[in-house]
């Protein structure tokens, strides 16, 4: 019969089942993301209690880095043999024990262990989350909203972390830091056993033993080499012999990708234009943002003196806005704009923020130099990195869906890395420079390391351009394409 109109096909509701999964797996990254600053706060504290120099008090941060970055794919690549689930079960009650031995630490190289041992666990964790994520919400408009949430933490929780650790320190025991963990991962492993439905893991899917020895070797070297650049210079031997050992290893691990029948990183997964462009540009993005969060902390505490639990707090407008912007703005437009459309004007605005801090200076007030970048990089990656991760994640083989999110995962683990180093490296030289020009007492060197942050800060805010302009060249991604796949893969055999 002609002329009738079809009725519209009504979006499926989202069972309630699945809301449920969501608070679990994001608990488990919450907990994740936590420990990459709540131990930023203990560190003092724990320095005197333990008695360890100020060389080892960065391997307390740099052991997790390295654990966490440098493990990643072979995380993704387990998750793919044995299931998500079992692999997020395995990670949860790992990073639990972990988190035990650190807080029961009697001597630094216990706790420095602990801390290496939490890394390697989270990295089995991490792509578990995002695999499941993946594969739970496929209808766009409540992926949106799911990945939204998932944003929120990850950007946020860094944040959030920062004012556990100061009320954890203030009021309880730097320990308890670590022992924070144990009834989050209580409760994430009675949810992922009750609420989490099993799916079993590829049988044709081996793990690249060559491959994770070159790609986790390539990039624990680089993360070591760019940890040790903010201490030693570029050109001290040993940072050039690490990132000579990256460059090689990392070679030869693409070159071994490229010829074996089981890869660890399948080279196909990043043949995409729109996957490789959001990764690319996650990794800018996360860059930038944690340079900054780094400046923002050490100005706060060491020019303007504050508590750590008053700079934690100082934090809480970047976290509000980001949540309303990834959860109530970025997860719904996502649905009916392009990926494009979200990023670049989202990279943007968050580099306008960071390019206001340029202008810092001795004395400057937090209301008028500081929120503003605040609210700024809040609402522009909120817009920007839930469309990034979204995009990086879809689409991908079932039999690669963990590898992918690993993937993911290791872009904003290295761009963590590379912000944290390069841009403190960059810092640190502008600051010098101004000693030397500006010789003078306590109130030159508050000039001199004003003046580092600000001209970091120019080159935070290049990388979250450069972030935009990648997103635009790369990045073609739609909803319509995505969910006209979905009807098609889900049309009945007539």
């Amino acid at each position: 019969m002609t002329g009738v109109a079809a009725a519209p096909v009504a979006r499926p509701a989202v069972p309630r089942a699945h809301w449920w999964v969501l608070v679990v797996i994001a608990s488990a990254q919450l907990m994740v993301v936590l420990d990459t600053t709540i131990m930023i706060i203990a560190l003092p504290s724990a320095q005197h209690s333990l008695g360890f120099t100020d060389t080892d008090r960065q391997w307390v941060v740099t052991a997790y880095t390295l654990g966490f970055g440098g493990l990643l794919l072979l995380g993704g690549r387990i998750s793919d043999v044995i299931g998500p689930k079992r692999t997020l079960i395995i990670g949860v009650v790992g990073f639990a024990l972990a988190s035990a031995v650190g807080g029961a630490a009697q001597d630094t190289a216990m706790l420095i262990g602990a801390r290496a041992l939490q890394g390697g666990f989270g990295a089995m964790l991490a792509p578990s989350v995002l695999s499941i994520l993946t594969t739970t919400f496929t209808d766009p408009h409540e992926r949106g909203r799911a990945f939204g949430i998932y944003a929120t933490i990850a950007i946020g929780g860094a944040a959030f972390g920062l004012i556990l650790g100061g009320l954890l320190t203030q009021y309880l025991d730097w320990r308890w830091c670590l022992y924070v963990n144990l009834p989050i991962a209580a409760l994430v492993t009675a949810g992922a056993v009750t609420m989490i439905p099993r799916r079993q893991g590829h049988h044709g899917v081996h793990l690249d033993i060559p491959g994770a020895v070159l790609g986790c070797g390539g990039l624990v070297a680089l993360v070591y080499g760019l940890g040790e650049a903010g201490a030693e210079g570029w050109r001290s031997g040993t940072v050039l012999v690490a990132m000579g050992s990256a460059v090689a290893l990392l070679g030869l691990f693409v070159a071994v990708q490229a010829r074996v029948s089981g890869p660890l990183l399948p080279l196909r997964i990043l043949a995409s234009r729109n996957r490789g462009g959001s990764l690319v540009a996650i990794v800018l993005a996360v860059l930038g943002m944690y340079g900054t969060f780094l400046f923002l902390t050490y100005l706060l505490q060491t020019v303007d003196h504050y508590s750590p639990l008053k700079t934690g707090v100082a934090f809480l407008p970047l976290m509000a806005v980001n949540g309303v912007a990834a959860t109530q703005l970025a997860s719904r437009l996502m649905a009916r704009l392009s990926t494009r459309a979200l990023v670049v004007p989202g990279l943007l605005i968050a580099a306008l923020g960071v390019a206001l801090l340029t202008r810092l200076s001795p004395g400057a007030a937090y209301t008028t130099h500081i929120l503003p970048t605040e609210l700024l990089l809040g609402l522009g990656l909120g817009l920007a990195i839930v469309p990034c991760v979204s995009t990086a994640t879809s689409n991908a083989a079932p039999r690669d869906v963990g590898v992918t999110s690993a993937t993911t995962n290791t872009a904003q683990q290295v761009g963590a890395s590379i912000g944290t180093a390069l841009l403190n490296t960059l810092a640190a030289t502008a600051t010098a420079t101004y000693l030397t020009a500006h010789p003078g007492g306590a109130e030159a060197v508050a000039r001199a390391t004003v003046h580092g942050f600000a001209s970091a800060s120019a080159w935070a805010a290049g990388s979250l351009a450069l972030g935009a302009l990648v997103g635009g060249l790369f990045i073609n991604a739609h909803p319509k394409t995505d969910r006209e796949r979905l009807e098609l893969a889900e049309a009945p055999v007539a």
